[in-house]
């Protein structure tokens, strides 16, 4: 239930995918709630969901997400860029930091924003390592130490995935056909929702054009069908590098905008894209 308030707010995407972001401190909501509310499109701000910007005891600032439909999230690579510009403009730290370092529930990430002309335009963010390990995605999936071309079959479609964590879990389908031709808005929230998901799943298919450029679509745990994925993008790299797919460098080229991404196989994934402001305002409910 959402008692009476107002709410400043900014909203800011990262290649498509927006967020409402809000500087939390002193303030105790149902954040589900307000997430509801808030992200529907034809009633609220509209948006994938929102972030509240908190401060940590070992970080530079505290990120803390809520999907569209509430649920709370881990990590948002899309986001976390965003976040980073929004916490500067909140004084969380000073403008002479960098990189930031940002607590989030999927663990520590280090940003490091690229700027022009004094603004942010761009962010690098290092996402930690993929973990292919089954009971850390996790799946549950008998006998199988890691999940790689895992055959699946919903309605008509047969296909193959393969999973990994990005400090979230990823199903991902390599296709030979072109992504906006999927039903993703059909088949993604079946594969979210899986059994052998136990927290629910990411869900992204991709079609290679070569070994440094792809295009994909996302079907978002807890959001549903978004513009762009930065976890997801993250995890598409490491996949396509584990099946010899796609190289050290790889463009993911997502319906809200491209996201570089950069694994040589081992350490942390690095992933660059941009961030941009859309408007701030007041929400009462």
């Amino acid at each position: 239930m959402i008692k009476e308030l107002e709410l400043r707010f900014t909203k800011m995407h990262g290649a498509g995918n927006d967020y409402i972001f809000i500087d939390g401190r002193g303030l105790s909501e149902d954040w589900p709630s307000v997430a509801i509310a808030m992200s529907n499109r034809h009633t609220g701000v509209g948006s994938d969901g929102i972030i509240l910007a908190l401060p940590s005891s070992h970080a530079d600032v505290r990120m803390v997400m809520f999907n569209a439909d509430g649920s709370e999230g881990k990590m948002c690579g899309n986001g976390i860029r965003c976040l980073v510009d929004f916490a500067k403009g909140k004084n969380f730290f000073p403008d002479s930091i960098s990189p930031v370092i940002v607590e989030t529930a999927g663990g520590d990430r280090q940003v490091t924003p690229i700027l022009e002309n004094g603004q942010i335009i761009k962010a690098a963010v290092q996402m930690g390592e993929p973990i292919f390990k089954s009971a850390e995605v996790p799946v549950n999936v008998a006998n199988l130490e890691k999940v790689v071309d895992y055959p699946i079959q919903i309605d008509s479609y047969s296909f193959e995935i393969t999973c990994v964590s990005m400090g979230n879990p990823h199903a991902v389908l390599f296709t030979n056909d072109p992504v906006d031709q999927y039903p993703l808005d059909k088949i993604g929230p079946q594969v979210e929702t899986m059994d052998i998901f136990p927290e629910g799943v990411n869900f992204e298919i991709v079609n290679v054009q070569d070994a440094g450029n792809v295009s994909a679509r996302v079907w978002e745990r807890g959001s549903g069908l978004t513009m762009a994925c930065g976890t997801g993008a993250c995890a598409i790299a490491a996949v396509g590098w584990l099946k010899g797919l796609t190289g050290d460098v790889v463009t993911v080229k997502l319906p809200g905008g491209n996201l570089t991404i950069k694994w040589p196989g081992y350490g942390n994934v690095i992933m660059e894209g941009p961030v941009q402001e859309v408007f701030e305002g007041e929400w009462r409910p």
